[in-house]
């Protein structure tokens, strides 16, 4: 298999995967234009070049298209090459990935299952570096306070907020006797000011 690039619909628009021998390389979330989406990706996986995809990398497409659409698909099954990513941010990713469509995790949730809940800025900051959103869904990964915390991707939290409107995502519990609350917009996404 060659190092390979798409792009595919979805219902939050455009994504692109880059995928080489070992997996996925990149996935992209939609930028402004298609252009805009293939440089982002370009830059996880510089040597990609345009191609068709192939049977393996075409059923993860259709799996994030499906869970786009508000399936609870699980991606388990997806390959994803790690290679260049350092051992932190992994350890980050692999408990990431085992959140389930509809279900979330703070920051701080994920600081302590690696040991140490003063790592949630940490835990963050892999988060924004992750190469494969929507595989590993650091949308659902969210603030201690039940709001939805930064996003890098193109359109911000909002965003993220949609994807996990799409899933029916709920509120992480505080307490166990708590039950878990459907994300609401005006707890999730704070308004925009306009400059002046």
């Amino acid at each position: 298999m060659t190092t390979g690039l798409a792009l595919f619909d979805t219902a939050i628009g455009r994504c692109g995967v880059a995928w080489g021998e070992r997996g996925l390389l990149g996935v992209q979330l939609p930028e402004a234009s298609d252009a805009a989406t293939r440089v982002r990706l370009r830059k996880k996986a510089p040597a990609a070049q345009d191609a068709s995809l192939p049977v393996e990398i075409a059923e993860a497409c259709a799996a994030m298209t499906s869970l786009l659409c508000g399936e609870a698909i699980d991606l388990l099954f997806v390959t994803v090459d790690m290679t260049d990513v350092p051992d932190f941010n992994r350890g980050v990713y692999d408990i990431a990935r085992e959140i389930a469509p509809g279900d979330t995790l703070t920051y701080g949730d994920i600081a302590t299952r690696l040991g140490d809940k003063l790592l949630s800025q940490a835990v963050g900051k892999a988060l924004g570096q992750n190469p494969f959103p929507i595989v590993i869904p650091c949308h659902r990964v969210v603030a201690a306070n039940g709001k939805t915390g930064g996003f890098s991707a193109n359109g911000g939290v909002t965003t993220k907020f949609r994807m996990l409107a799409i899933e029916s995502a709920k509120i992480a519990r505080k307490s166990q006797n708590e039950a878990p609350m459907l994300f609401e917009p005006e707890l999730s996404v704070a308004p925009r000011r306009r400059r002046t």
